[in-house]
């Protein structure tokens, strides 16, 4: 391990434990093997130390006399039995040493233990947080009924519910007096009779909200009408009865709403608003049967107090809560039928009585397998996302797996890609194209498949395939297809967007062989040429008021690497526009251009003939063009300006477009994802690359 001290270190030395004791001008310090470290003690004045035995510092003053200076080391020697988990050590400390402070609780609950920090704790509230950390639930109980506030109580019955302990779920919701909270537990768990018995509370209470509510969950009908017509709403009460089919009670409604009866819905098929029957009444979730972990009711010497504690608070959960000047929700039916309560009987116990056995008489033993009936649930195994992901470079194989941080670091670190915006729809076809899910049983949940890619019914079980994905080599070429025709077209917006569509999907794809690597390199290198050029034409056309940069960037679109037929339509473009201008020279030069293609049109081989013979006539320009098309350049793919042979440029670490200078540190305007001049490692799309 690596410690960082500001001070300068005088002396030091290893004790028999392994721990580093090391002095500085005001402290004697230790330093554990993994890093720890801490103040053992203050110094008056620095000494050096020589060696270091069980408590005691052999050292050196500033006089060279030998000396020895006895140190607490209770507290390195705590952290590292911690650290080396020898637990009986750690147990045999808390009983005996004085132990404490904040410093050391912090420590315990950073390291991970803190059903430890709980036995150093006296303050209820930081009991309270530290029993919610460690899951403790009984000790979080005892806690809260000190602290006795509401927002504890609250956050009780949320760890509660995390643990499916609907008894103490439903003591915290009593406790706070959140009878919504508690009617919808009932419901959950299927309690008619205490959901019964939260209607008679609310109607106590008189929230009719409450009423109606608890009515709903109960499915009871004649309730819902009774509160809606108390409540004056009387159509409504007349609908709920009709389409129950409570005629007596519709005809009641409808004869005190006289012309005022509301017609119902004719050709239609009303359904009733009732709750499905609960099977059973739930309580706790069931629970595994664990080894009791070794901090678990070891501070108490072996007398089983925790045990007793925990039986003891088991009875508590029958208490009800004082909802109405002292009225519990377990007598609220006698309260409102005789107005009495039930006296409380006070019992004396079980009243056990010792038997006089015969001595012949032996107890039968309880088999030592009486537990081998109990069900524990095999070890989950590891994902199949995980296991794509274990030894996968490719992003793609990241991305379907759903890890699309350690995707998105993937790309950034091979292509410098930065802006992740838009290829955000296409992480989600991914992730969702990799994964199915079957539907099981109407109550239990949906099971997750991984769709591989690959798979066959005579593939080993054990062997996982990589994932399938949705974008592949095949769909590209069909999407440049699609672009050529459009470029040819002149559906100059549409050909872009297909173009950056590639780009975007490039980084997503997995090929097999090194040639298709190759392939998709060049695809890279021919969608950046057409987004280049296509950026630039449909720049020209916005800029009517400006005909020499008109005549410029259509000039620096014959310098794209294009297919033939779209070289020609450039030349044709490019000449057309720059003798219109009066441009002659130049326009002869594209022309000239134009006839080494042999263009297969008549047409255009007879206009740049003709374009031609114009310009040999009178070879002049009637402006001043940013053009020298003897000198070889490459335009920059953000300014449109020609970057001659020489000229220094940075370039796009994906796309490879080039730029001036000042773009550095830049998102590309060309692909739209990477940053100019990031550095790189390259593009990964193959395992036969790793």
């Amino acid at each position: 391990c690596t410690l960082h001290e500001t001070i300068r270190v005088k002396s030091g030395a290893w004790d028999e434990n392994g721990v580093f004791i090391y002095t500085t001008l005001n402290h004697i310090k230790y330093c554990l093997p993994n890093g720890d470290s801490g103040i053992i003690r203050t110094l008056e004045v620095p000494i050096y130390i020589t060696k270091v035995s069980g408590n005691t510092i052999f050292c050196l003053d500033r006089d060279g006399k030998n000396k020895s200076v006895v140190i607490d080391a209770t507290e390195y020697i705590f952290k590292l039995s911690l650290l080396r988990k020898r637990y009986d050590h750690v147990m045999n400390m808390i009983r005996n040493s004085q132990l404490c402070g904040e410093a050391m609780i912090a420590y315990l609950q950073q390291k991970g233990f803190p059903e430890v920090a709980l036995h150093f704790v006296k303050d209820e509230k930081t009991r309270f947080n530290l029993a919610l950390e460690s899951g403790n639930i009984q000790i979080a109980v005892a806690s809260a009924k000190e602290i006795d506030d509401k927002d504890h109580w609250y956050r009780l019955g949320v760890e509660a519910l995390r643990q499916g302990n609907a008894a103490i779920v439903e003591y915290a919701y009593q406790r706070t007096k959140n009878f919504e909270r508690l009617s919808f537990l009932y419901l959950v768990n299927g309690n008619l009779e205490k959901l019964s018995k939260m209607l008679k509370i609310a109607e106590v209470k008189n929230d009719v909200m409450g009423q109606f509510h608890n009515a709903l969950y109960l499915g009871d009908i004649q309730e819902r009408v009774k509160i809606l017509e108390n409540a004056g709403h009387l159509p409504l009460a007349y609908i709920t009865a009709s389409v129950h089919g409570l005629q007596d009670v519709a005809e009641r409604l409808a004869a005190e709403l006289g012309d005022d009866v509301p017609p119902l819905p004719v050709d239609k098929n009303p359904s009733l608003l009732i709750p499905p029957t609960p099977v059973m009444c739930g309580g706790d979730w069931p629970l595994l049967r664990v080894m009791k972990g070794i901090f678990d009711g070891g501070f108490d010497g072996g007398r089983g107090a925790v045990d007793e504690e925990e039986e003891g608070a088991e009875g508590d959960w029958g208490e009800d809560l004082d909802v109405v000047d002292g009225l519990r929700i377990g007598d609220v039916s006698a309260i409102l039928e005789d107005g009495e309560v039930a006296e409380e009987n006070e019992e004396g116990g079980w009243d056990l009585e010792d038997l006089e056995l015969p001595a012949e008489v032996e107890t039968p033993k309880v088999s030592g397998n009486a537990r081998s009936s109990i069900f524990v649930a095999p070890t989950p195994g590891m994902p199949v996302s995980q296991i794509w992901i274990q030894r996968s470079s490719l992003a793609a194989e990241h991305v379907a797996a759903g890890n699309f941080d350690a995707a998105m670091r993937l790309l950034s670190r091979q292509l410098g890609i930065r802006n992740f915006a838009p290829l955000k729809s296409m992480f989600l076809d991914l992730y969702t194209g990799s994964h199915s899910y079957l539907h099981a049983l109407t109550s239990a949940p949906v099971v997750p498949l991984a769709v591989e890619r690959g798979w066959s019914e005579s593939a080993a079980p054990n062997v996982r395939c990589p994932p399938s994905l949705v974008f592949n080599f095949s769909q590209l070429n069909d999407k440049l297809k699609a672009g050529y025709k459009a470029t040819t077209a002149g559906k100059f917006t549409e050909a872009l967007r297909l173009f950056l569509s590639i780009l975007h999907t490039v980084p997503l794809i997995v090929v097999e062989s090194g040639r298709e690597v190759d392939e998709v390199k060049e695809l890279i290198i021919i969608a950046k040429e057409y987004v280049l050029g296509l950026q630039m034409e449909l720049k020209r056309r916005e800029m009517k008021d400006n005909p020499v940069r008109q005549q410029e960037l259509a000039a620096y679109f014959t310098h794209c690497n294009l297919q033939l037929p779209h070289l020609r339509l450039a030349l044709l473009n490019a000449m057309t526009i720059c003798y219109k201008a009066k441009n002659l020279a130049t326009a002869g030069n594209f022309a000239r251009r134009l006839l080494e293609t042999n263009p297969t049109n008549e047409n255009q081989a007879k206009t740049a003939r003709q374009v031609l013979q114009a310009a040999e006539r009178k070879m002049t320009d009637a402006s001043q063009l940013n053009y020298d098309f003897r000198n070889p350049f490459v335009t920059c793919g953000a300014t449109y300006v020609p970057i001659y042979r020489g000229q220094k440029d940075v370039s796009c670490p994906y796309c490879t477009a080039r730029f001036v200078p000042s773009q550095d540190g830049l998102l590309c305007a060309v692909c739209d994802i990477a940053v100019v001049g990031a550095d790189a490692s390259g593009l990964l799309c193959s395992p036969s690359q790793i």
